[in-house]
């Protein structure tokens, strides 16, 4: 059905798929699939079903709840070689991928042409869209943005008896209940997601990155209600305290002060016109609220730079431990 090469069985290399990003919690399948198409993960779950077999759907295993894991041993249906982008709509600003599409590469698809996909996880160099389909996963742009919901259209879905059902549409406008909704955040108890369509958005004119370090973490809080209470949305706030600075300065250097007690990144985004002025409003706050130090990111490679470091937090506290 599958092919050579498309099913594991061996100990050795079912060993691969024993536990997520969490490692902590490790159970064993007796199968790994890799199908290429909706009709081959169908089929897959008409056979578990048939045989009495649980199974469960897999993408990069970069998750922490353990959602992909075989608890009760059976089949894990591996979606990475399901890792297309299958159709870009630019004109109605949409796409249709399939689940093992890794995060980022969606937006290196459309870049190109000005746009990108907005849900950005910490793993998103290697989660896929299909495991973020399954977490709802977010993100620091989330508090401009959304979570990965506010993205989806619609979805082509392997329910648990095997068939393929198409759950939403190509707009916002589709009538009827929110099955796409429904199914956004379901951890795989709904089905197997096989298509995904979702939005794309056209890059911002201009971006700024707002670094404030903070003696005491509850001054980093208050500037975080500063800023909101001026009226301004940012599209991604973030904190890291002193053992994630301790940490990502170790072992990736981005220049966070060592000594801080918090550091608090903010970015705005939108049209280049006042953009400058809102940045001076993120400094007031921050030095109102008591920072020590404000700065801007002076160019992108210093931007990219700085958010490597908060994206990167887990790896570098597993350096640690």
């Amino acid at each position: 059905m599958l092919g050579r090469g498309a099913v594991l069985s061996d100990p050795e290399e079912l060993l691969v798929y024993e536990s997520d990003g969490l490692t902590l919690f490790r159970a064993l399948a007796d199968f790994v699939v890799f199908p290429t198409s909706a009709e081959h993960v169908s089929a897959i779950v008409k056979l578990a079903n048939r045989e009495g077999l649980p199974f469960v759907a897999r993408g990069a295993g970069t998750g922490l709840s353990g959602g992909c894991l075989p608890a009760e041993g059976g089949i894990v249906i591996s979606l990475m070689r399901m890792n297309r982008v299958l159709e870009v709509d630019y004109e109605n600003q949409i796409a249709v991928v399939e689940p093992g599409l890794v995060n980022l590469h969606l937006s290196w698809a459309v870049g190109p042409r000005g746009y990108y996909y907005a849900p950005d996880p910490s793993s998103q160099q290697a989660c896929t869209i299909g495991g973020n389909i399954a977490n709802n996963s977010g993100g620091p742009h989330t508090l401009k943005y959304g979570v990965t919901t506010n993205h989806v259209l619609g979805l082509e879905v392997v329910m648990p008896d095997g068939e393929i059902v198409w759950l939403g549409g190509k707009t916002r406008e589709s009538f009827g209940y929110d099955l796409a909704g429904v199914f956004v955040g379901s951890e795989g108890t709904f089905g197997v997601a096989t298509k995904i369509c979702v939005r794309i958005l056209k890059k911002p004119q201009a971006v700024k990155t707002v670094l404030g370090v903070f003696d005491r973490v509850e001054q980093a809080s208050a500037a975080v209600s500063a800023i909101i209470a001026r009226g301004l949305v940012p599209a991604a706030v973030e904190m890291i305290d002193q053992l994630t600075i301790a940490a990502v300065e170790d072992a990736f250097g981005c220049g966070y002060p060592r000594d801080a007690a918090a550091a608090l990144l903010v970015e705005l985004d939108g049209l280049a016109v006042g953009m400058d002025a809102q940045v001076a409003h993120i400094v007031e706050a921050c030095r109102d609220s008591g920072a020590r130090e404000v700065r801007a990111a002076r160019d992108e490679a210093e931007r990219q730079l700085l958010w490597k470091g908060r994206k990167s937090a887990f790896g570098a506290y597993g350096r640690v431990s």
